[in-house]
């Protein structure tokens, strides 16, 4: 038995990857009760490019666009962040980078530019108010 034994999990040992009737045998002789395995276990382990993570703003145009939208720039940076995002799904990861940039330095003006508004917009009224 111990002939055998040693026979069905020496393809596990000489470091070939297991298939799943190898695993599913194995489990069973383990639930007999037969010794386990000195193997140590395999894993796997997936590795995600970082260069796919391109930002895309399209919340931060969104915002721009319904509420902070002087001169347009909402409504532009919005159009930049959907090419952005339809570039990142095709692929073309250096367009989508170069898009993605584009639409955060338009947010940013839109956003300075709203909040300037903004306040002009309170000020004004309180200083006309003072003079009458």
């Amino acid at each position: 038995m111990n002939h055998t034994f040693q026979t069905f999990f020496t393809p596990a040992n000489s470091g070939h990857p297991c298939n799943y009737e190898m695993l599913k045998e194995e489990h069973e002789v383990a639930v007999v009760g037969a010794p386990h395995n000195p193997a140590p276990p395999m894993s796997t382990m997936i590795h995600f490019n970082s260069e796919t993570s391109v930002p895309d703003h399209a919340v931060w145009s969104l915002f721009n666009t319904l509420f902070m939208n002087s001169s347009c720039l909402g409504f532009i940076a919005f159009a930049y962040s959907m090419t952005s995002r339809d570039r990142k799904m095709v692929g073309d990861l250096t367009r989508a980078q170069a898009d993605a940039s584009t639409t955060k330095c338009l947010n940013i003006w839109a956003l300075i530019v709203g909040i300037i508004v903004t306040v002009l917009l309170i000020i004004i009224p309180v200083l006309i108010f003072q003079v009458y």
